[in-house]
């Protein structure tokens, strides 16, 4: 499974390499929201949730679903305005103003895309007019809870004020801690942007993509970007609608994650990390034999892909897959029983979710697959 990017006839100078101040604030909050994810940052995601006020650390749980369980489109608005020419801001405002000119329809597709959807690369109808899309987008978010369902219902009825108070959400977080991170990292994503653009330049695309990442390569013809990922998809840099050429955005707080921007209508973007941390080995090689041997279907690896981001339900988890809910279950069965999996109830809904904790005995490299 992979991600694709068509880009035969792309030349190189639509190629960009560049840090996105908007994109590495969303990475910061994913890791405030998922420090299981995270593993390295530990001491700096427990000391900046223990120093968030309560009105900003409640008002980051209204949205968490824009970078928890998915990494919302809106962290990298720049991609959907043809005129950047795939370039973020230089600063965070600029990013925010950039949010600002998505239109409605857009921003909100962006916005309620709160579960990983086998429907993300089909452009269909928005939210805003098919009662149809609007009460499957309504029944995603009560799936996560009433504050997600709250959120979703002001942002379909209003989606300008949703969009201020995003805005000045992320603002608040910007004076609260992101401010200082910024100032810390932005001149080595600066630098490494530099960097891989003199690769290009120098060596060619398919050493630069090899800098970005071992995940991303150059396919034998050269006509388009491989990503390996444990999803499928597909999309184009040459399409002059959305402004023709692939953005490259450097993260110091990203890994193990590697995203790619595919959405129909978007600019590619391939958002990746600058570092990678070494995790601890397993523990006892009984216990990883048990747990390897329950992984060893592919619909069960592939379900791990979203359990390791959220929780999820049955019919979530059959309905993303396009299988039956009772074979859902029986796979949910197996990676219980190796204790790969945790099992909450949030009122009518039985929610599953990866045990990150245990997953990561297994060894950085599953680690990395299941949430790359």
């Amino acid at each position: 499974m992979s991600v694709t990017i068509d880009i035969a006839g792309l030349p190189a100078e639509r190629l960009v390499f560049r840090p996105s101040p908007l994109a590495e604030l969303c990475t910061a909050l994913h890791a405030l929201a998922e420090p299981g994810h995270h593993p390295g940052l530990h001491g700096w995601t427990t000391a900046t949730n223990a120093g968030l006020k309560p009105d900003l650390a409640d008002r980051l749980c209204e949205a968490d679903f824009l970078w928890s369980s998915t990494f919302s489109d809106i962290s990298h608005a720049f991609a959907a305005l043809p005129e950047t020419n795939g370039q973020p801001g230089a600063t965070l405002a600029e990013d925010l103003d950039m949010m600002d000119r998505l239109d409605d329809e857009l921003f909100v597709d962006a916005a309620l895309e709160i579960s990983c959807s086998s429907k993300y690369t089909l452009r269909g109808p928005s939210p805003l007019v098919n009662a149809q899309i609007r009460e499957q987008a309504l029944e995603r978010a009560t799936a996560r809870g009433p504050r997600q369902l709250e959120f979703a219902k002001r942002l379909l009825q209003d989606p300008p004020a949703v969009r201020a108070w995003l805005r000045r959400l992320f603002e608040d977080c910007a004076d609260a801690f992101f401010n200082d991170v910024w100032q810390r990292v932005r001149v080595q994503l600066a630098s490494d942007a530099r960097h891989k653009t003199e690769v290009l330049r120098r060596k060619g695309l398919a050493e630069a993509l090899a800098e970005v990442s071992p995940a991303v390569t150059l396919s034998p013809d050269g006509s388009r970007i491989v990503v390996d990922k444990l999803t499928s998809g597909h999309t184009t840099a040459v399409d002059p609608a959305v402004g023709a050429g692939v953005t490259f955005v450097p993260s110091s707080l990203g890994w193990p994650h590697l995203w790619v921007l595919h959405a129909p209508g978007w600019r590619p973007t391939i958002h990746y990390p600058v570092a990678a941390p070494e995790l601890p080995g397993p523990q006892s090689l009984d216990l990883l034999t048990l747990r390897l041997e329950a992984l060893a279907h592919p619909m069960r690896i592939r379900m791990c892909r979203y359990l390791a981001r959220a929780a999820f339900t049955t019919g979530e988890l059959a309905a993303a897959h396009e299988v039956s809910a009772p074979e859902v279950s029986r796979h949910i069965a197996v990676l219980k029983k190796a204790g790969l999996i945790t099992t909450r109830r949030r009122g009518r809904y039985v929610l599953h979710q990866l045990d990150l904790t245990v997953v990561a005995r297994l060894g950085s490299d599953f680690l990395e697959g299941v949430l790359r």
